[in-house]
């Protein structure tokens, strides 16, 4: 499914937790995986002091050194990098991707610098935004079962849910991973008025339609474990009680979306499901051709 993979590290909790992520499903495709380091104009290592910002270099090193190792006794073939940032980190990291071919980037949400500040939460976030392809984001306390066996994409019938859907069916052919999809009916965005239930009873058609057709495709890939529902709640609530209420070990999700109401959606779902989740979430733009 992918032959590279790209997990940028600042040395950090989170950053080693998405490098054991990384490792794990560079092992589960077969993958060859990347190592980034990006080093800012005035990084220094953590407890540096006045030292200058060419020892970072070394702390750089040191971090990659450890998804690397991590990665060898995996069995994985990695390549290790870092690199002075150029523009901003997250543009770095595009740029590195872009240039080696990278399939799919592998990233914590929160990471310190040499200054002792937080900054691969924006720049994850930033990434996630601007990147063209696949993105899987961790927390520190993320849970990564390496067998893959439970995958949890979410719908609502729009061209990027359906993007989603590909890359999730895909993920679940190739790892024979159960494909879980659901719908979920936003009840919030339902105001009051004799015409409710019949709105709500449209909406969950339109969820069983946005299930059926993923169904169908999954069908038609040879993925022969398939579960669906229809839900009921907040979106992102509702996705994150779901994976872990059946043990989902990753969440495929496109950027943007709509619900039956023809609202932009599931970009702001994404983004809270991200943050929520326990499970890594693997976040897929629409293609430029949708």
């Amino acid at each position: 499914m992918y032959d590279r993979l790209l997990v940028p590290t600042d040395g950090s909790t989170v950053a080693d937790a998405a490098g054991e992520t990384a490792v794990a499903l560079a092992r589960r495709v077969d993958a060859e995986l990347h190592v980034l380091h990006v080093r800012e104009p005035t990084e220094r290592p953590v407890g540096a002091g006045d030292a200058p910002p060419t020892d970072a270099v070394e702390d750089g090193d040191e971090a990659t050194a450890t998804v690397a190792e991590m990665a060898a006794d995996a069995g994985v073939e990695t390549r290790t990098a870092t690199l002075q940032e150029r523009e901003t980190v997250h543009q770095t990291i595009l740029r590195y991707a872009a240039d080696h071919d990278v399939e799919c980037i592998v990233m914590g949400t929160h990471g310190r610098t040499g200054l002792d500040r937080f900054v691969l939460g924006s720049v994850a976030e930033l990434t996630l935004r601007q990147s063209s392809i696949p993105v899987m984001t961790v927390h520190e306390d993320t849970v990564v079962d390496p067998s893959f066996e439970d995958v949890l994409v979410p719908t609502d019938g729009s061209s990027c849910a359906a993007a989603a859907a590909d890359h999730a069916i895909d993920l679940a052919r190739s790892t024979g991973a159960t494909l879980h999809v659901i719908n979920v009916v936003d009840s919030g965005a339902v105001w009051g008025g004799a015409n409710v239930a019949m709105v709500l009873d449209a909406l969950e058609e339109i969820g069983e339609q946005a299930l059926d057709d993923v169904r169908t495709r999954a069908k038609a890939a040879d993925v022969t474990a398939i579960e669906g529902a229809v839900l009921s709640g907040i979106p992102y609530r509702a996705i994150a009680e779901y994976a872990e209420e059946s043990d989902v070990d990753c969440v495929v999700m496109g950027t943007h979306g709509r619900t039956g109401l023809d609202r932009y959606l599931l970009g702001s779902v994404t983004e809270r499901v991200v943050r929520l989740s326990d499970v890594p979430v693997l976040s897929i733009r629409e293609r430029e051709a949708d």
